[in-house]
């Protein structure tokens, strides 16, 4: 296709809407004569560059690294989308940069990587890293993703976080904290079961263990994970290790029986027999996109709270809740990491804004309430602090 659209895209709204890209470039001072271009670039800018020449930290002062992030993408994992590669994958990762900045000032850049290899993946971003404040790795494939995210945060002095694991874990732990309360129980209360061990699958899995729930049970592709099977790769048998206490090997629908907690973020199919074995007050998270493991109505007729990652349904489990706020908390105070302390932060500040406002239907705020981000990123940078990973 040529650079000049069909008349049939024309029509399109989401085609019109991203006719030229979703962002551009805008300079924050005025060049208007001799004396502001000479101090704006040479010979004034070589007296930043000295300065920070000597002086490393002051780029987080005198450039745009404090306030930027990179997106990063090979595209090899785009929404429902699959392996589609980097181009096709842009128009994502500059909407992904749109949130950054629309939720919570944060300046983004969209890189989408022509690389697949993990060696050359981690190369590449370690050699771009002294640009940005932060790398916001999205849309890698498991278990790639795991390793890439592992080996920058080790060669790395910034925030690396990958949205499509830890964003998803903040949120759903953000929602089951408060679909618990509703239920009037606590987290140690629930017995959960999570059908998918993908990235977020896997991440949900361990931000649920460390926040407390002590019954819960993983599932892929082939049934639960547990430690007699020996097809698993090294983080799924990481999971196994730490989870199914009850010794689960069967199917995750058998594993549903009496549970109180469903997670679904694997694509597959809960049937409604398996929703109706669970224990009374089940709470049925139906992740995947744009079509759940079970029709939201039908989980409703056996589940007291219903989450989905559909905006056109209550309780939208989506990510724009977690990760503006994180980086930007993360950023104002140079957070060196983002720990797990941030992380656990971040969930209990988006469940706060709920408060007194809870019901079945309201288990996470809007998207659109402007009292997250910055709720998010107080919380975080707090715990920042207390973790020592701070540095401003």
């Amino acid at each position: 296709m040529s650079a000049s659209t069909p008349n049939s895209l024309e029509q399109d709204p989401a085609f019109v809407l991203h006719r030229g890209g979703k962002l551009a470039v805008r300079s924050t001072v005025a060049v208007d004569n001799a004396d502001q271009l000479s101090l704006a670039y040479t010979p004034g800018v070589a007296r930043v560059c000295t300065a920070i020449a000597e002086h490393p930290e002051l780029a987080d002062l005198y450039t745009w690294r404090s306030h930027t992030v990179a997106v990063v993408s090979d595209g090899t994992a785009v929404l429902g989308l699959g392996d589609i590669g980097p181009a096709a994958a842009l128009p994502v990762m500059e909407g992904k940069a749109l949130l950054f900045k629309e939720f919570a000032d944060v300046d983004a850049v969209p890189v989408c990587l022509a690389a697949t290899d993990v060696d050359d993946l981690v190369e590449t971003v370690v050699r771009l890293a002294p640009s940005f404040g932060g790398i916001n790795l999205e849309d890698i494939s498991a278990p790639r993703c795991f390793e890439i995210e592992d080996r920058l945060r080790a060669a790395l002095d910034i925030p690396v976080f990958h949205d499509d694991q830890h964003g998803t874990a903040v949120v759903v732990l953000a929602a089951l904290r408060n679909a618990a309360r509703l239920t009037g129980r606590s987290l140690g209360d629930l017995r959960a079961v999570v059908a998918g061990a993908g990235a977020s699958g896997l991440a949900v899995s361990r931000i649920l263990l460390e926040a407390g729930i002590k019954d819960l049970a993983v599932g892929d592709s082939k049934g639960l994970l547990h430690s007699g099977r020996d097809d698993l790769n090294p983080y799924k048998a990481a999971v196994a290790r730490d989870s199914n206490r009850a010794g689960h090997t069967g199917s995750v629908e058998e594993a549903l029986r009496g549970a109180d907690v469903f997670i679904g973020l694997s694509g597959a199919t809960i049937s409604e027999g398996a929703l109706a074995g669970m224990a009374q007050d089940a709470i049925v998270f139906a992740l995947s996109n744009p079509t759940p493991e079970v029709d939201p109505a039908v989980a409703a007729r056996h589940a007291r709270v219903v989450a989905t990652g559909r905006s056109d349904h209550p309780n939208q489990i989506n990510n724009v809740l977690a990760f503006p706020g994180i980086f930007r908390g993360a950023l104002d105070v140079r957070a060196g990491t983002v720990t797990e302390g941030m992380k656990l932060a971040a969930a209990d500040a988006i469940a706060a804004v709920v408060g007194d406002d809870l019901s079945a239907d309201l288990v996470v705020p809007s998207p659109f309430d402007a009292r997250v981000a910055p709720a998010v990123a107080k919380a975080v940078a707090e715990q920042a602090r207390r973790d020592g990973v701070a540095r401003g």
